[in-house]
């Protein structure tokens, strides 16, 4: 039997399998373009994507209430069928993507479609209308379990609550909302407030977001976004625009944007001044990226393949007077727009990323010229990417002074009734230094 390609049905199955993928260790993105791949139906894939994102959001909960309904775990696609199930019913009512009764009929009816899992339609349909019947007091059984609680491995809450005693609840909690859609006006092309005319006469809600953003009350996709395709603006969170300002560049100088895919930062520092700007990326793929972006934008750049931390593959001798490394990281600070990210993570992953970004900061600052600044930035909530990773490099490099930065950003989200435009963010580290 086929599942009609706009069904809940369809995108249960298929939202189960980005899960697998997930869990098995793809990321997301690559697992729904996999997917993507194989549907004739574009229309099928916004709720798909959407269930997938959902359930990731809600993976602990989600697993600790199979694990509880479930005497003997199913075949895996069976468990992870339920997974997504029991991950959109288990929604506060008022976040809720669809009314209970159709969730059930269509998981079941997803299953019944398995050949292999056919004999399992009688424990998805109990399973789920069991979840039903006892909903608040199974919930309230598996809170005192942190995993189901919170949604994150126990090894990143214990990280969260050791560095950040006072904020740990808020910042789990601001991980699993939905990111804003951010955009950046290019300020060769117009100003925050020409752009939130703009928006105005289109009957787009946008406030203005900080000194170059607008954030849109409801996210479009980026097609929809007035100026989008011709450069007017581009995607980009308001604490990854903090980066372009902090390095102050002018007319003529000489830039390394490094680590540079998709080149938002690259593109940023080239609308801001004509400089001479090498854009650094170790992925040929996501190096192509920056050059979708920049023929985006009108603006020019030489795209260099290369590794940062080894810099006698691909540098030609000429100092820069600003160089960007915005290193590889856990990008803790970013997991409201990726959540699958912190399933994917292994605590172990903090001390090879550490001793990575490590090994660029110390291959990339002799490329700087005296008097020039470097700026150091992760997406990352832990310090041991963050103010740790700056003291350190500034107690082994005797010529760098430290400037004023920002330091830690910690995610914040918009509450509902505040007054304030600008505390919609996600969580970045930044640290400046200038060659003395």
């Amino acid at each position: 039997m086929q599942l009609a390609p706009d069904s809940l049905a369809f995108a249960l199955n298929h939202a189960a399998r980005a899960l697998a993928a997930v869990r098995a260790g793809t990321a997301l993105p690559a697992a729904l373009a996999a997917l993507f791949a194989t549907i004739e139906v574009p229309a099928a894939r916004g709720a798909i994507q959407d269930i997938a994102y959902r359930t990731l959001r809600a993976l602990g909960r989600a697993d600790a209430l199979v694990a509880t309904l479930v005497r003997k775990p199913p075949a895996a696609p069976v468990a992870n069928l339920l997974t997504c199930a029991l991950a959109l019913l288990s929604d506060e009512p008022e976040d809720a993507a669809y009314a209970p009764f159709i969730v059930v009929d269509q998981a079941v009816h997803a299953v019944s479609t398995q050949r292999d899992a056919r004999p399992m339609k009688g424990l998805v349909n109990a399973v789920l209308r069991n979840f039903l019947r006892s909903r608040d007091t199974l919930l309230a059984q598996i809170m005192s379990n942190p995993v189901a609680r919170w949604n994150y491995p126990l090894w990143w809450i214990d990280q969260v609550r050791a560095a950040w005693p006072a904020a740990w609840q808020n910042i789990l909690l601001t991980g699993n909302t939905h990111a804003p859609m951010t955009l950046r006006v290019n300020q060769r092309r117009s100003t925050v407030a020409a752009y939130l005319e703009v928006l105005h006469a289109a009957n787009i809600p946008a406030v203005a977001a900080g000194p170059s953003a607008v954030r849109l009350l409801r996210a479009l996709p980026v097609e929809r976004v007035p100026g989008f395709m011709q450069g007017v603006v581009s995607v980009q969170d308001a604490s990854a625009q903090r980066a372009a300002a902090l390095l102050e560049v002018h007319n003529g100088m000489r830039v390394l944007d490094a680590c540079a895919a998709p080149g938002g930062k690259t593109g940023h520092l080239l609308e801001l001044a004509d400089i001479d700007l090498v854009a650094l990326e170790a992925d040929q793929a996501r190096a192509q990226r920056i050059n979708e972006n920049l023929n985006r934008l009108r603006l020019t750049a030489t795209v260099c393949i290369g590794d940062a931390g080894t810099p006698k593959e691909w540098w030609h001798g000429q100092l820069f007077d600003r160089v960007l490394i915005d290193a590889p990281c856990s990008a803790s600070g970013i997991v409201r727009r990726h959540p699958d990210i912190r399933w994917l993570r292994r605590s172990t992953d903090l001390t090879a990323l550490a001793n990575e970004q490590r090994r660029i900061l110390a291959a990339l600052w002799p490329l700087l010229k005296t008097g020039g600044e470097l700026l150091y930035a992760t997406c990352s909530i832990f310090p041991t990417e963050g103010e740790l990773q700056a003291q350190w490099f500034e107690s082994k490099q005797q010529d760098a002074v430290r400037l004023t930065a920002p330091g830690q950003l910690l995610p914040s989200t918009t509450l509902p009734g505040s007054d304030s435009n600008t505390d919609d963010h996600d969580g970045f580290f930044y640290a400046r230094f200038r060659k003395q």
